[in-house]
Formats: C-alpha cells, structure tokens, sequence
C-alpha cells in the first residue's frame, strides 16, 4: 500500500498506491500526510487512490470493502473490492456476517486471509478446530483458494484471477495466503512462544529474498538491476524521510 510498484521487465505498473511522501507524513503526525497529520499509523487513507482506509478494529475491513463492493456493483463501475487480515480476524462476527452478504449478494470483492499462524501470541490450532481458513469461506458458499503467501509471483496471480472473476460478474473469492510473520508482534516482544527452529524455518522462505533468485534465474534480471531497485527504493524512503520532517505540524 505505501510504494507505487512496477514489476519491471514487464513494462506495466501493477498498483499505483499511497505515495511514499504522504505516508511517511501521516506516520511523522505531519499536515502533508494523507489524513492530514490526525490519521497516524493505523489510519492511512486515500480514497484518490481507491485507499478507503485502515482501523484499528479488527476484521471491520470486510464490511468496508463489502460496502465499495456493493457500491462499485450498483454502479456499474468494473471496480473490485480488495480488503486484507489475519486468520485471527476470522473469529469475528462481522467477518461472517460479512462473507455471507457478499456471498448472496454476488459483490466484486476479494477476501485475502494473511494466515501467518499467530493472531498476535497465540497460535490459530489453538482458537478454532478447522485447519484452514479457507473452510469458513465455503461455509458460505465462496470458492476458496490457497496459495503460498512468500511467492510473490503466486500471490499476484491468484488476485489476478481472483479479481478478474469478480469483475466479470462471478462474485466474490477468498483466498488463504500462508505465510509467517518473521518478527515479534510488537517492539520488545520476547517470542517466548515461538519456537526457534520454526522461525528460522520461515525466514529461510522470506519472500523478498525468494523474489530476487527467481528474476535473477528466470526472468532475465541481472544482479545490477536488482540493485538499481533497491537503489530507488532507498531513495524515495529517503526523500520521502526528508519531505515529512520539513512539513508544519497541524494546528491546534
């Protein structure tokens, strides 16, 4: 959501999203930010863009883009509803609620299911008696897809197709990224309970680490170019860094 991406040797921008100046700002407490310094970290917007907004409330992302759904739906637009959370997430009721509606409804929405195995400290085998997430879709009559969640290409393919078909009237997919989140949940977390050859299983697989090898191997990059990447990622972190410490704070 922060960086415009190009998947470059393609020559195609894939997402244009929230510019890395109007993050960091918003993160700084900044007037530049995109909510205008008053949003913070957990509250990036830009509707511009198509961003309708993070909360703190967790799995209330369903029902917002439900709602765009619906909306984009009523409208004719073509658009498609893309909305992200935890496995953790799917213990709330109004993700439920939200998969039937969208389900009987036939909204253009994608349901992506970041299931990193931990909501926060405890492990998912522990809250429910379903092994996958991808369950709970079915329940409601949503086809369900899986997919590595640390393949970039993987990903990108499966919201390809996912979005495609709600675009074309086949309604909503939800899909079941497995990953890991390879750090604490919080600064100064002590991941008592985590086991260390689990973690250092998962790091093995980072995906930006695994994305490197397969341009360099199979699409034709070099390691220069890798580097020029990495390069102008760098500096619009920086600029981006410099932009919002010389933006005023907001009034009072």
């Amino acid at each position: 959501d922060y960086l415009t991406c190009t998947y470059r040797g393609h020559g195609q921008s894939l997402a244009k999203g929230l510019s890395p100046r109007a993050a960091m700002a918003e993160l700084l407490g900044r007037t530049t930010g995109c909510c205008k310094g008053r949003g913070g970290s957990m509250h990036l917007t830009d509707v511009s863009r198509g961003h309708l907004g993070e909360n703190a409330i967790v799995g209330a992302g369903l029902a917002t883009a439900a709602g765009a759904a619906f909306a984009a739906k009523r409208l004719g637009t073509g658009r498609v509803a893309l909305t992200y959370f935890g496995e953790g997430a799917t213990n709330q009721g109004v993700v439920h609620e939200t998969l039937n509606l969208a389900a009987a409804w036939t909204l253009p929405v994608v349901f992506f299911c970041e299931n990193n195995i931990y909501a926060e400290m405890t492990p998912i085998a522990q809250e429910v008696r379903v092994p996958n997430m991808s369950a709970r879709a079915a329940g409601n009559g949503i086809p369900a897809v899986e997919v590595d969640g640390n393949d970039v290409l993987a990903v990108l393919e499966t919201v390809r197709a996912a979005a495609g078909r709600a675009r074309s009237g086949g309604g909503p997919t939800f899909i079941e990224a497995h990953t890991y989140r390879t750090c604490g949940h919080m600064v100064g977390d002590p991941e008592t309970y985590r086991p260390k050859d689990e973690v250092a299983h998962w790091r093995a697989r980072d995906p930006i680490a695994r994305f490197r090898n397969v341009l360099l191997e199979r699409h034709g990059f070099s390691a220069a170019d890798i580097a020029a990447v990495e390069k102008e990622a760098a500096a619009a972190i920086d600029d981006a860094e410099s932009f919002a410490k010389a933006s005023p704070w907001p009034e009072a």
